[in-house]
């Protein structure tokens, strides 16, 4: 009966990768939501990361989170997460000029901006993901820009 049974599902499963679709791309209305969104999660890891709040951080950088700072090395979440509550200088919750978003399919956001941390001038870019539990940081990048 098992055996009848594999046999009769095994033609559908070679259609199945056929009917599977890539994300789709947002129209410009659902793409200008989405930027209003990731205003706002923005926001949410400034107020975390200058209120010192690593349990809010915890959940709202991916756990495969990473940043390259202006000198080349590499954070992972909890190097990250371990800066903030030292209270170092980050991009999360600098002042921030030039910004641009992009709103890619799944959906997924990169935003790039400049903003002075310490006495230098960083441009960075940002992306944002979506998770199970809504957006989420997945990566970031500064780089520090010429005097």
């Amino acid at each position: 009966m098992r055996r009848r049974t594999l046999l009769a599902v095994a033609p559908l499963l070679t259609v199945l990768p056929a009917l599977a679709h890539p994300p789709r791309q947002p129209d410009s209305a659902e793409a200008q939501s989405l930027i209003e969104e990731i205003k706002g999660f923005r926001d949410r890891i400034a107020k975390a990361v200058t209120g010192k709040d690593s349990r809010a951080l915890r959940s709202l950088y991916a756990d495969a989170f990473t940043h390259t700072d202006g000198s080349g090395k590499i954070d992972n979440k909890d190097a990250r997460i371990a800066a903030a509550m030292a209270g170092e200088p980050m991009i999360e919750n600098a002042p921030a000029s030039e910004l641009s978003y992009r709103v890619f399919a799944g959906p997924t956001v990169v935003v790039t901006g400049r903003s002075p941390i310490l006495t230098y001038d960083f441009r960075w870019v940002a992306v944002y993901v979506t998770g199970r539990d809504g957006w989420l940081l997945a990566v970031s990048q500064a780089t520090r820009l010429p005097v």
